[in-house]
């Protein structure tokens, strides 16, 4: 869901050209914009809009989905030439920057949306979409947390059983359980495994662990992240809004380095293997054959449910907590996407009606039969565990425990977020590469925290 993001002085130009431009008439009157970018809730968001209409009379809703990339990048050429959209699917990697350039609208200051309550929807996740001013510029539509899907047939074949990937843990000794099994479902090119004597780290046909690329682009979301957050390391010293960074404490950077040593022994694919940049999917590397398992989100669930193999027969994958960590407990980022009120909005008020019907209970259970992401309200959540179970024959627990079990921890939001991700991405990419030590990241910190001071 992450890709990286414009640089500080793109930020910059849009912020000195929106500033200089006016409200625009965007739409045509009782036609309120709406742009996201998931193909896949489209149609449920579609389904919304009918029956808003049918409430809201002489209001329309016009939805417009882009892929991601094409998405921001039209979402920026908006903000500076006045054809944003009214209403546009946020995400929280974009959410800071777009706040510290005024083109969302507070939305506490918006006669639909200004009773909405954090105690609607899960915990946690309301309270993310308020600037440092205390204002509400996001309302939640859903959330995400991650878990590992696997191969049901690898597995099987390689001895391990359904209770022992329910029951993974890790440290940073040995590797843990976790390890044991990655290591186990590895083979190279003679059918040797990579606990067995006699592996070729060089030429490996199936990995045990998928990669997703080195994690720069979003805290590690679906790579690391979940690894770092079982030792009860933070990203910053508090959220949202820290001050201050900790890329440069022991534990984080020893887990990194046993994480990215795991591409080293050939357990995960290298950086060149996994796509470089442009990662495959870890639904692809199952999917493939390139990994046996691996990390990914909640969002993916839909997706891993229709894969097939090479003649068409529906894979049977499995889902399995993150392992649990030195700390005796799971982590999962606990992440999530708002819907915000642009500046250049025409119509403010029909917008926010629009913003807070998506946010009510009919829209969100709407969004739970689609069966495409977990909506953000409880209810609505449990309603999306029933469809999958019912429809899929798909356990999605190991997601939804974490929020039950309270073992998420949140996105970090901070100032600076297109900066911060400009040096991160690279550097984090030379780590996995392998140009630089883990080490390095002390540097990185440094950075990071000398922009906290340039914005004060």
């Amino acid at each position: 869901m992450i890709t990286r993001l414009r640089t500080g002085a793109a930020a910059l130009t849009l912020g000195l050209l929106t500033a200089a431009c006016g409200n625009a008439a965007t739409t045509a009157d009782g036609v309120i914009d709406y742009w996201l970018w998931d193909s896949g809730q489209q149609p449920g968001y579609q389904q919304c809009a009918d029956a808003f209409q049918k409430q809201n009379p002489g209001l329309t809703v016009r939805i417009t989905q882009n892929g991601w990339d094409t998405y921001w990048s039209k979402i920026t050429a908006g903000f500076i030439a006045d054809t944003a959209p009214d209403v546009f699917t946020d995400h929280l990697a974009k959410f800071a920057q777009y706040v510290d350039l005024n083109v969302l609208l507070p939305l506490d200051d918006l006669a639909a949306t200004s009773d909405i309550q954090d105690s609607d929807y899960q915990e946690g996740l309301a309270e993310l979409w308020k600037g440092q001013d205390g204002k509400r510029y996001g309302v939640p539509k859903d959330w995400d947390t991650v878990a590992i899907f696997y191969d049901r047939a690898a597995v099987k074949e390689a001895g391990i059983s359904e209770s022992d990937m329910q029951s993974l843990s890790w440290n940073l000794v040995d590797g843990g359980t976790f390890e044991k099994a990655v290591a186990h479902l590895t083979i190279d090119a003679n059918g040797v495994r990579g606990d067995e004597p006699g592996f070729d780290k060089n030429n490996v046909r199936i990995h045990g662990l998928s990669s997703e690329g080195s994690g720069g682009g979003g805290w590690g979301q679906t790579q690391w992240s979940a690894f770092t957050g079982s030792t009860g390391w933070t990203v910053t010293d508090k959220n949202p809004w820290g001050t201050r960074f900790n890329l440069d404490q022991p534990v984080f950077q020893d887990t990194l380095s046993w994480y990215f040593g795991l591409a080293e022994k050939g357990f995960m694919p290298t950086y060149a293997e996994m796509g470089g940049a442009n990662p495959i999917g870890t639904d692809k590397q199952i999917q493939s054959g390139i990994a046996a398992m691996g990390i990914s989100g909640s969002w993916m669930v839909s997706t891993f449910s229709k894969l097939t193999d090479a003649s068409g027969t529906k894979l049977d994958v499995g889902i399995a907590p993150t392992p649990t960590g030195p700390t005796g407990k799971r982590a999962s980022m606990f992440n999530g996407l708002a819907d915000s009120v642009t500046s250049l909005s025409d119509q403010p008020e029909d917008a926010a009606k629009w913003v807070k019907f998506m946010s009510g209970a009919e829209c969100q259970n709407m969004i739970a039969d689609s069966g495409v992401v977990f909506p953000a309200r409880p209810a609505a959540t449990e309603r999306a565990i029933a469809y999958n179970q019912r429809e899929r024959d798909l356990d999605v627990t190991p997601f939804t425990n974490q929020v039950v079990d309270k073992t998420t921890f949140l996105f970090p939001v901070t100032t600076n977020a297109a900066d911060i991700t400009a040096l991160l991405q690279p550097r984090l990419d030379a780590v996995y590469i392998g140009e630089e030590p883990v080490s390095s990241l002390t540097g990185l910190n440094n950075q990071l925290n000398a922009l906290f001071e340039v914005a004060q």
